[in-house]
């Protein structure tokens, strides 16, 4: 079964993106320190929603190998960030070509693009637990919000023109929305019959999950009073996830 996904999940889906993006040229400059704690903050979110949330609710179902589509999801994450250069969890990585010109970074838009179409898929399902599309719609948005902010401040230091990056930013923001419209579409016309693959998709989403968020929560500082910081912004993270 799918649920209806109501227009302004997509509108917010998009828009928070959107806007996350193009706040970068209010700043002109990345701050480090804030963009990793928000990382951290969101990563924890991730990893406390999967954990709390979104893997009791796919253990319900009948389906005895879905730890199996969890390790397919947290290799593919694995692969994708082969292409994507781990812009997921903020690395940012300018990219510069050896003549005047400088060069678009193709395989890390299309694994960043992969990415964020695969966590959208499971938005359209209709899941057993009362909180996953809830946690799985907040988890997919606080996520993206840093990864928008990296994104415009990669391009734009590797010298794309800002027309291109603003481009570039409304294409990854329509990922998430284009994945989940997919799962509905194809779910209404009973078209591979996907509604009855709901939970191995969000099951492969949350070993994504759990590949970015681990790798946040194990990257550290030599500046042990970020390291406190982000303690405390990883607790902080965690809570929000198991209360709200």
């Amino acid at each position: 079964k799918h649920r209806a996904m109501n227009v302004w999940e997509y509108i917010l889906l998009f828009m928070s993106v959107t806007c996350a993006g193009l706040f970068y040229f209010f700043f002109k400059k990345t701050n480090s320190t804030y963009l990793k704690l928000s990382l951290a903050f969101t990563g924890s979110y991730l990893f406390a929603i999967s954990m709390v949330h979104l893997i009791p609710g796919v253990f319900t179902s009948d389906n005895l190998n879905i730890g199996y589509f969890i390790l397919f999801g947290f290799f593919l994450q694995l692969v994708l960030e082969y292409f994507s250069q781990g812009i997921e969890h903020g690395h940012i990585h300018v990219h510069h070509s050896h003549g005047h010109k400088n060069t678009f970074p193709v395989a890390m838009m299309a694994g960043l693009c992969i990415h964020s179409f695969l966590e959208g898929m499971p938005l359209a399902g209709n899941f057993k637990h009362d909180h996953a599309n809830h946690s799985l719609l907040t988890g997919i948005l606080l996520h993206h919000l840093p990864v928008a902010f990296a994104l415009v401040s990669m391009l734009t230091s590797s010298g794309i023109s800002k027309t291109w990056t603003i481009i570039n930013l409304l294409i990854f923001a329509m990922m998430a929305p284009a994945g989940a419209a997919l799962s509905v579409m194809l779910s209404e016309t009973d078209l591979f019959h996907i509604s009855q693959y709901f939970n191995q998709i969000m099951a492969v989403v949350i070993g994504i999950f759990l590949h970015i968020s681990t790798t946040i929560l194990f990257e550290s500082s030599s500046d042990h009073r970020f390291n406190l910081y982000k303690l405390v912004v990883i607790i902080f993270g965690a809570m929000l996830a198991i209360f709200f």
